[in-house]
């Protein structure tokens, strides 16, 4: 396993995972717990507390619970993409592009609404949402997957967005992307075919590399998408 420190953060630092059953999230709550920078880890989904990502009413109310403004760490760990990407313009449709823009976009950008406001002011603090390569404009080369993509280059906007407005109160904290790489998780498994050995990670792995990748920015980063690698990805 990859070898990650979360020095930088601090000792007793907190931490919230939404979406912390999924393939990725889990592994973030598993690396977190073992953490010894780590005294709390805040767990948020649906079949775990009835978390809901498309309604806003159940973020409200999960941030809601998280007393203090003092989390150093929220990873917003959810995405969705689909079994048939649309490969072409006559795939694209209002239903495929409502149902992936409300897991990529919309949720993230109302768990942002409730959940920026509980990092703490007064040391480095992070929240980081699972962004995606496929949501640079620049770096499109292959073109297809439209929802997808458009859902993370809208993804990248709110970040970006947001990181402006946190950094007039929060001075020392940064809201970023991360993109994981492939990972083996439901989401890829009907695109894993495709995908080199060595560029097809497990879980614990890839959410170990960018638990490193955190460790390493600061607010001078804040806005900015990274891959899991530590590699900063151009809008």
């Amino acid at each position: 396993m990859t070898e990650f420190s979360l020095d930088s953060f601090g000792s007793n630092s907190k931490a919230i995972i939404i979406g912390a059953s999924g393939g990725i999230g889990s592994a973030f709550v598993n690396h977190l717990k073992s953490s010894e920078n780590v005294i709390a880890v805040h767990e948020f989904s649906r079949s775990q507390n009835g978390f809901d990502l498309t309604d806003e009413q159940s973020i409200k109310s999960a941030a809601d619970t998280i007393a203090n403004n003092d989390i150093d760490l929220i990873i917003i760990a959810t995405g969705y993409l689909g079994n048939s990407p649309e490969k072409s313009l006559k795939d694209i449709s209002t239903d495929k592009f409502n149902q992936v823009f409300t897991v990529n976009t919309f949720g993230p950008a109302l768990v942002m609404k409730h959940f920026a406001s509980k990092l703490t002011r007064n040391r480095k603090s992070v929240m980081a949402s699972i962004s995606a390569r496929v949501g640079s404009i620049s770096d499109n080369h292959l073109g297809g997957w439209y929802a997808y993509r458009a859902s993370k280059s809208a993804l990248n906007m709110i970040i970006k967005t947001t990181s402006i407005e946190i950094a007039r109160t929060h001075k020392q904290s940064a809201i970023i992307g991360l993109h994981p790489g492939t990972v083996d998780t439901s989401l890829s498994k009907p695109f894993q075919d495709h995908v080199p050995n060595d560029k097809l990670f497990t879980p614990e792995y890839s959410t170990a590399c960018m638990l490193r990748t955190l460790n390493q920015i600061d607010a001078t980063n804040t806005g900015e998408i990274f891959a899991y690698n530590g590699q900063k990805i151009d809008y």
